[in-house]
């Protein structure tokens, strides 16, 4: 097995330039417990399993979990619909089936969280709320089948949305509740999948989307924060959703992303001088594709544009005329 080159880059380490402080100390802590880690797997790869994804075992654990939970999952009362959309992405990624009778009883369940006045709370009888909206909405889409599009009162949910939209195109959590960029997602995902992309909904978000991203490059959860790899995913893949993507300005989007990818430890840090995090691979290299997509697409309308001759037609290439079949 080829040896780990994150070992043999030394020079990649953290300096502090001889000023020491709390965040300087954490991150060579950080970086001597993975270079520990990756001695012990370089010490023993010859000899120990190269580690495999447990497939089977993860989908008795996750269809165990649609059925019951420990305890220990009681704090999450109020996040059900997220447990529910978790365990069912999971099983979706590991593209394994969801027995029938256990989507029905999730159906049901769903259902017994959307509030008349519109939207999912986070269990029966609670306030509704735009994460487990976003979270319910999600999980019955990935049932895909007609008793789960059936739970979706999509009228009043487009009403919930309208009540949560602010004057500046924000929108907020629930009633009364905060304001920051993940509404914004959620609202703009929920709406994209149910097909209730009203007019008027997301008439100044876009705007207010754009003031979040600050001189970085990344997003902050409102305007004048600091940039941050979650906030920064939601403002994106929103903007994308809204085809508004290019009112960024995703080279510095670009730029900020890559290097939150720590050069040592190889993972992805959520802000500037911060320690790096196993979510993060996921927010913040979930960025690359999104940024390829927006940035491939404004490249393509670019060259379009440019190879448009005077008159009107466009070209096969840089030194071509004009043609009907081009254009």
């Amino acid at each position: 097995m080829a040896s780990l080159k994150l070992l043999g880059h030394a020079s990649e380490a953290f300096d502090d330039s001889g000023l020491e402080t709390v965040t300087s100390l954490e991150q060579k802590r950080v970086e001597e417990s993975v270079k520990k880690m990756c001695s012990t797997f370089e010490a023993n790869c010859d000899i120990v399993p190269r580690p495999i994804l447990l497939r089977e075992k993860h989908y008795f654990y996750l269809k165990r979990g649609l059925k019951q939970l420990s305890v220990a999952y009681e704090c999450l009362d109020a996040s059900r619909p997220w447990l529910c959309f978790w365990i069912l992405h999971s099983l979706e990624l590991l593209g394994e089936p969801i027995p029938e009778t256990v989507a029905s009883d999730v159906c049901k369940f769903l259902a017994k969280c959307q509030d008349p006045s519109g939207g999912f709370s986070g269990g029966p009888g609670q306030q509704p709320h735009l994460a487990p909206t976003y979270a319910a909405v999600s999980a019955l889409c990935i049932i895909g089948t007609p008793e789960a599009y059936n739970v979706i009162d999509r009228h009043s949910l487009l009403r919930y949305l309208f009540r949560m939209c602010q004057s500046d195109g924000s929108f907020s959590m629930h009633e009364g509740g905060e304001v920051d960029i993940r509404s914004v997602y959620c609202a703009a995902v929920v709406a994209s999948l149910t097909n209730i992309m009203e007019e008027g909904l997301f008439e100044r978000t876009a705007d207010w989307v754009v003031r979040c991203q600050n001189w970085e490059g990344g997003l902050g959860g409102v305007p004048g924060m600091e940039a941050h790899g979650g906030y920064t995913f939601c403002g994106l893949a929103a903007m994308i959703l809204l085809g508004k993507a290019r009112m960024l300005d995703l080279s510095r989007l670009l730029r900020w992303a890559v290097n939150r990818q720590m050069r040592f430890e190889g993972g992805f840090q959520g802000r500037t001088n911060k320690l790096v995090d196993g979510c993060y691979s996921f927010w913040q290299a979930g960025l690359l594709p999104l940024l390829h997509r927006a940035l491939h697409a404004e490249g393509t309308q670019l060259f379009v544009m440019n190879r448009m001759s005077f008159s009107l037609g466009a070209g096969k290439c840089c030194t071509r005329e004009s043609g009907l079949y081009c254009t």
